[in-house]
């Protein structure tokens, strides 16, 4: 467990809603925080887990508790927070009679941190509002790694006063925490942000594949180029695993395919063209057929060995 120091921050009543990878951690980063939180997750071992792992931690166990539904989750709650995997698993913890819109308090906020389509995103803002309640997407980048270091960078749509009422909260598990523009944003934001990486990691594969068989010492040159140019946050963070053949370092391929999914639906609505984009999506289905599908996104060279 690794604990963020945070600045002084009014403590606020708050929920967490799925408690996977990310969103483990995420929770775990308000209670050290010092807010009250209380967590949902579909497999309730698991909010039972981090209530004792953080209770452990804080030393406040009446603070932190869990309950069986995303309603009863979010009772009393200003702000409630969410990680879940996809339109899908969102639409099932918001909407319904045991969703969170169901129990919310008028006039508080859902934070949105799933990666999602923009279209879910305008869908639940509009439920959100008639309920007079808000909703942020509020997709986020940097990985396991960046939720267990508390240092996520957070792309925001919605309205701005919900957003500047969350930011000081979210800054609990978050580097950066910045307002786009209306509903939507953020997950278009975090389209943008999966296409960079998407085309960045294809040509670090063929980088260090062309080296590796022009007879170079890669990790050497990694080095070198790394201080010019070329320098990314792959390069630094994956180009020597990647030549360590090592592909167990967080965000899966499966993942990666959902994101582009969403990323090439979009662009066919928009008229954007994406021929590379289309190219790494259908190179991370050879990965996935070669049964890689929990190998992270750097497994793309595995398909050019």
């Amino acid at each position: 467990m690794i604990i963020k120091m945070h600045a002084a921050t009014a403590p606020r009543r708050v929920a967490f809603l799925g408690l996977g990878v990310m969103g483990y951690p995420m929770a775990g980063h308000l209670a050290c925080a010092g807010h009250q939180v209380t967590v949902y997750n579909r497999t309730a071992a698991k909010s039972a887990a981090w209530c004792a792992e953080y209770s452990a931690a804080v030393g406040k166990q009446d603070l932190l508790s869990q309950a069986a539904t995303p309603r009863q989750a979010v009772q009393g709650a200003e702000l409630v927070f969410c990680c879940v995997g996809n339109d899908a698993d969102l639409r099932s913890v918001v909407l319904g009679a045991d969703g969170a819109l169901a129990g919310m308090q008028p006039g508080a906020i859902f934070v949105d941190h799933t990666t999602a389509s923009a279209n879910v995103a305008r869908e639940l803002y509009a439920q959100a509002k008639a309920l007079g309640l808000h909703f942020v997407d509020a997709p986020v980048s940097g990985g396991q790694a960046g939720a267990q270091n508390g240092a996520l960078t957070v792309m925001c749509g919605g309205d701005r006063a919900p957003f500047d009422a969350a930011e000081p909260v979210a800054m609990a598990f978050a580097k950066a925490f910045t307002y786009l523009g209306d509903s939507g944003a953020g997950q278009l934001a975090k389209m943008v942000n999966q296409i960079c990486i998407a085309s960045m990691v294809q040509g670090l594969a063929e980088a260090i594949t062309f080296g590796q068989k022009a007879g170079l010492d890669m990790n050497l040159v990694l080095d070198v180029i790394g201080k010019g140019a070329a320098q990314s946050w792959q390069m630094d963070n994956r180009g020597k695993t990647m030549v360590a053949d090592k592909f167990d370092f967080g965000f899966a391929v499966d993942w990666m395919r959902k994101d582009l999914g969403l990323v090439l639906d979009e662009a066919r609505r928009n008229g954007a063209q994406l021929p590379v984009t289309a190219l790494v999506d259908q190179f991370y289905a050879d990965i996935q057929a070669m049964g890689g599908r929990r190998w992270d996104t750097s497994s793309l060279i595995k398909r050019l060995k």
